[in-house]
């Protein structure tokens, strides 16, 4: 009896503990609505969080001030009207009970762009340990003050079902800040902040070594017949898993054999992480709780990973569906989608022209953009140090397609049709109107093939915006 009464009287505590909790619960806006923000200007500004069910929710942002109801399950959700470029503004929300408000400082409005994929788009100003650096690395660090470009660097995170919240709040750029942000995100940051002068908010939400099967949602893969090879692939890497433990385990021990002896560790495979190649994954945890938030468009640096030889042929499939994943969970229209069409890398076993021959396709996709960083590349190392160029690259299309300068050539050339003059063949190319140059005396890399189907190396000269391609032994 006594024990009946101590186990009653601690249920009745905790009941009350819990009301309490309940009757005194605070106004909470999800971490992405944090001080320092960038607001997207001249688009409905969505603001929205958590309180008591039933719960009036008042909400101050520079002259404007909205009301919403929190349903059952405490959600509430309004919208702002739109707002020019500006601030810093400070931002409150208040609900009706007597418990304390949310304030925000330091926010401005402007435009956001996400920037998402794997290691290139991933690795940092500071770049990775090892030989994975970034070109004038120590300089581009110290010279990272820019007051008007905010960063948000999402945790690397995956998830069976879509989060509403993740750990990330809004920082300002410095050089500290800066060191450890996407090198790719912030040249293409700085850049438009500097040519469009107004308040650039970068959200880094990326994961080396990762497919683009995991940035795709469940409900894309579900609903599309041409995505279910994603499962198989899946299915494939999950049988691989127990030899990967083995292996993991083995090279630590290679490891600490060599430092015991005093020798340089051995080279070892890269192991992926089993939770980052999940289907829907890294959409669940790192993309959907960024969706309700306004953004102006998306940057992409991705395609490595699925270039092995049964998955790049599907790429192109996968990579349009994703697109259209993000632009329909985001209701924003067809807002720009940037990608960067991956680099060179002596990597025999893999088919990166088919993942690159992916990308190009993708621009057939309304509202695309693509920059080229073959030329760049490190035929050595996967992650080249010339981050500069790419994110200016990206920079470009964005001022063209994003910003409206229709007079801007931001592409290279792209082949266009071919046509048969007699023995020869001349290549047409869009995006040459003033005219083609090569870098080098000689244009190499052609080939032509004859009736017989069998392709022999060629000779190719510009003339003007084509190129004219022969050879010898191939008279038709």
């Amino acid at each position: 009896m006594k024990n009946k009464k101590i186990v009653s009287a601690t249920v009745s505590f905790f009941l009350i503990a819990l009301l309490t909790a309940i009757a005194n619960a605070e106004v909470k806006l999800p971490n992405i609505l944090s001080s320092h923000a960038v607001l997207q200007r001249d688009a409905p500004i969505h603001i929205w969080g958590w309180s008591d069910a039933g719960e009036t929710v008042t909400v101050h942002f520079h002259d404007q001030t909205r009301t919403a109801t929190a349903d059952k399950l405490g959600k509430w959700s309004l919208w702002l009207m739109p707002e020019h470029a500006g601030g810093p503004y400070e931002l409150t929300a208040q609900g009706s009970s007597a418990s304390p408000g949310v304030t925000l400082s330091d926010i401005l409005v402007g435009d956001v762009w996400v920037a998402s994929g794997q290691s290139n788009m991933e690795m940092p100003l500071k770049g990775f340990p090892g030989n994975a650096v970034v070109k004038n690395s120590e300089q581009e660090i110290a010279q990272a003050n820019l007051p008007t470009v905010r960063l948000l660097l999402i945790e690397r995170k995956s998830s069976y079902y879509p989060l509403i919240d993740n750990s990330a709040t809004w920082t300002e750029c410095t050089p500290q800040t800066a060191a450890e942000f996407s090198a790719v995100a912030y040249f293409f940051g700085r850049e438009i902040n500097t040519r469009e002068h107004v308040p650039i908010g970068l959200i880094d939400s990326t994961w080396g070594g990762t497919p683009v099967d995991s940035w795709i949602s469940m409900d894309q893969i579900g609903s599309n017949p041409g995505l279910i090879p994603i499962f198989s692939s899946w299915a494939h890497f999950v049988d691989e898993l127990s030899d990967r433990d083995l292996a993991i385990a083995a090279a630590k021990r290679a490891d600490a054999a060599a430092e015991q002896a005093h020798q340089p560790k051995p080279e070892h495979n890269w192991f992926p992480d089993g939770l980052s190649w999940q289907p829907a994954g890294l959409y669940n945890a790192m993309i959907a709780p960024l969706t309700p938030y306004t953004i102006k468009g998306a940057i992409w640096y991705q395609g490595e990973t699925n270039s092995d030889p049964e998955r790049a042929p599907m790429y192109a499939r996968f990579f349009s569906a994703m697109i259209q994943d993000w632009r329909t969970h985001w209701q924003v229209g067809n807002f720009p989608f940037l990608y960067v069409q991956i680099s060179n890398f002596n990597s025999p076993t893999e088919d990166w022209g088919t993942v690159r021959d992916a990308q190009r396709r993708t621009l057939a996709v309304a509202n695309t953009g693509m920059a080229v960083s073959l030329d760049v590349g490190d035929k050595e190392n996967v992650h080249p140090s010339d981050k500069q160029t790419v994110g200016a690259r990206l920079a470009l299309a964005a001022r063209a397609i994003a910003y409206g300068d229709s007079q801007l050539e931001y592409s290279g050339p792209l082949f266009r049709t071919a046509t048969i003059e007699g023995s020869a063949m001349r290549v047409w190319f869009d995006h040459a109107k003033d005219g083609l140059a090569a870098h080098g005396p000689q244009l190499a890399g052609f080939e032509v093939a004859g009736h017989d189907g069998k392709f022999v190396p060629a000779t190719a000269k510009i003339d003007g915006s084509s190129v004219v391609v022969e050879a010898a032994g191939v008279s038709h």
